[in-house]
């Protein structure tokens, strides 16, 4: 029998509770950091897209070329997957048109087209296979879809739902729960647990943002947007620097 293959360290991190801690204060800052650009400073959610997927491109690329595992660099990509995908959602949903319903029904159909033809021509979506450049834009792609998709089925949950950014957030928060409760009480995939937990931490994220800033008279609690933004990044900082992450394990083919 042939020795097993060694594992090999992949780009992105273990998945543990500090990854997901890390991934919902990065989500709920997408929320209040891309409304305090397009919002917040009047620059309307198309420009503040542009700006945003300036930086997400540029931080791809550098996550893509780098050769090992960066925290840093890993939550700054994910940081800039979460405001480019508030400003974009909104752009649809709002200028556009579209609506809630109809952007979280597009956005639904990228992300699960995404992760079909990514195990079309890869094998697999699991995170343990993120070790080609191939399978990273793949990964991207498909948490650029996720994270927009999150902030358009937010706004549907809180406005067009009725739930309010409360109620928005306290379901989706009990969904993760169960999740949980799957991976620990079932044997699921523990790939599709995995993107199910992903996808909905960020309409979480989302609604708790906008309840962070939004007006009372909406339901929120009025903060300043720079500020939440501002305390949002401390805590990711400080989780990265506190709880040093390790990267994934992978084995090498």
């Amino acid at each position: 029998m042939p020795p097993a293959p060694e594992p090999s360290l992949s780009k992105v991190p273990e998945v543990c509770l500090t990854f997901w801690i890390i991934k919902i204060a990065a989500t709920t800052l997408g929320e209040t950091g891309g409304d305090a650009v397009s919002m917040s400073l009047n620059l309307g959610y198309l420009v503040g897209t542009g700006i945003f997927a300036a930086l997400f491109l540029v931080a791809v690329l550098a996550q893509i070329q780098a050769r090992k595992f960066h925290p840093f660099l890993y939550w700054a990509t994910i940081t800039a997957t979460t405001t480019v995908g508030t400003t974009l959602a909104d752009f649809a949903d709002r200028s556009l048109g579209i609506g809630y319903t109809g952007g979280s029904l597009i956005l639904l159909t990228l992300l699960l087209g995404s992760l079909a033809l990514w195990r079309r021509c890869l094998g697999t979506v699991a995170v343990a296979s993120i070790h080609t450049p191939g399978a990273e834009m793949f990964y991207w792609v498909t948490i650029m879809f996720s994270q927009t998709l999150g902030t358009a089925l937010g706004d549907w949950a809180a406005d067009t739902g009725g739930l309010g950014y409360a109620g928005a957030a306290l379901i989706f928060a009990g969904l993760l729960a169960v999740v949980v409760a799957g991976y620990f009480l079932t044997r699921i995939s523990r790939t599709a647990l995995f993107w199910t937990a992903f996808i909905l931490t960020r309409p979480l994220g989302a609604v708790v943002g906008d309840f962070l800033d939004k007006p009372v008279a909406s339901g929120g609690l009025a903060l300043s947007r720079y500020t939440a933004t501002a305390v949002l990044a401390g805590l990711i900082l400080a989780g990265i620097l506190a709880f040093p992450q390790r990267a994934a394990k992978t084995a090498s083919h």
